[in-house]
C-alpha cells in the first residue's frame, strides 16, 4: 500500500494555449496544479494529462483506480460546445472517473465539467466575464456545514477567469459558495461512484499567476471595457507583480481591495488542504 498519494492532474488547455499562455509568462497549468498539490502533499507522486491532445494518454499500465485523487485545471474550452472533441473526450473521461470512484477536486472548467458531466447544464454568463477577483464569496449553508470549507471565512475573495457558469445543478450537487456574479461559485457533485469538489475560482492562482494571465488577455479585456488602454492594463499588471514581489505594500493592496484571503496561501488554499484531509490521506492509509 502506497505511504504517499498519487494525483493524476488534468490539463485540459490545448497545445497552442498553453504555448500562449507560456510564452506570456503563465505557468503551466498542470504544472501549477501538480506544484500546489505536492505544496499540501509532500512527495505525493503527479502525472499530468492533457486530454485536449489526441496523442496525450496516461502513464503505460496505469489506470484510474490507481490513482488517489484527480485533480482538474482551468481551461478556455467551452464546455457546452458539442461539436468539440476536446470537449467531448474530457466529459467522457469525467464520466469515466465518476464511474471508477476516484475523488476528484477542480477550478473553474472543473466544477463545469462535474455538473455537464452527471447531467447538469453549462451556459455563457448573462454578466459577461468574471475576470481578476471574485469578490464577496458567500458560504451557503451547504457549504458552512461541508469538510471542504473548514477553516474558511463565511465571505471571501479570490481569483477568478470565467465567462461561462453554471446554471441547472444535476441530481446529487449541492451549491456551496455564491456571489452577485455567480450563483455557483462552488459545487460538490455526487455522481455514480465518486465526489468531485469544485469552486468556480481560482486557489492554485496568486497575484503574479493572475498578473500574467491579465498580460496575456490584454486585448480582450480592453475590448471588454475592463480597461481603457493598453497603458492603464500594463499598470495594472505591474501593480499585481510588484505587490506579488513585495507583500509589505499595503498601498497597492489597498487600492486593488485585497486581503488575506487572496494573498495568504494557506487561507486561499483551504479547500485544497481539506480536500486532500478528508478525501485522498483516508484512501491513502486504508
Amino acid at each position: 500500500m502506497p505511504t504517499t498519494p498519487r494525483f493524476l492532474v488534468i490539463d485540459g488547455y490545448a497545445r497552442d494555449s498553453r504555448e500562449e499562455l507560456a510564452k506570456g509568462g503563465c505557468t503551466v497549468a498542470g504544472e501549477l496544479y501538480a506544484r500546489m498539490l505536492r505544496a499540501h502533499a509532500p512527495n505525493a507522486r503527479t502525472d499530468i494529462l492533457y486530454p485536449s491532445d489526441p496523442d496525450s494518454a496516461l502513464p503505460q499500465g496505469v489506470g484510474l483506480d490507481q490513482y488517489d485523487g484527480v485533480a482538474w485545471t482551468g481551461c478556455n474550452l467551452t464546455v457546452y460546445d458539442d461539436k468539440d472533441d476536446r470537449v467531448r473526450r474530457q466529459i467522457d473521461l469525467a464520466r469515466e472517473i465518476f464511474e471508477v470512484g476516484t475523488p476528484s477536486f477542480g477550478s473553474c472548467w472543473a466544477a463545469q465539467i462535474a455538473v455537464v458531466a452527471a447531467g447538469g447544464v453549462v451556459r455563457a454568463s448573462p454578466k459577461g466575464r468574471e475576470m481578476g477577483f471574485a469578490r464577496k464569496v458567500r458560504l451557503t449553508a451547504e457549504g458552512r456545514a461541508h469538510p471542504m470549507y473548514v477553516g474558511k471565512p463565511s465571505v471571501f475573495d479570490a481569483f477568478i477567469s470565467h465567462v461561462d457558469e453554471v446554471t441547472h445543478l444535476p441530481r446529487g450537487a449541492l451549491v456551496l459558495a455564491s456571489n452577485d456574479f455567480s450563483y455557483v461559485q462552488a459545487v460538490c457533485v455526487n455522481h455514480r461512484n465518486g465526489t468531485f469538489w469544485a469552486p468556480q475560482y481560482h486557489p492554485e492562482y496568486d497575484l503574479h499567476e493572475m498578473a500574467r494571465l491579465t498580460y496575456c488577455r490584454i486585448a480582450k479585456l480592453i475590448q471588454l471595457g475592463f480597461f481603457r488602454t493598453e497603458a492603464q492594463a500594463l499598470e495594472h499588471v505591474e501593480k499585481l507583480e510588484t505587490l506579488h514581489r513585495d507583500p509589505s505594500r499595503f498601498d497597492i493592496a489597498w487600492s486593488l481591495g485585497i486581503d488575506d484571503d487572496v494573498m495568504q496561501a494557506p487561507l486561499r488554499q483551504v479547500e485544497v488542504a481539506n480536500w486532500i484531509s478528508h478525501q485522498i490521506l483516508p484512501r491513502v492509509s486504508a
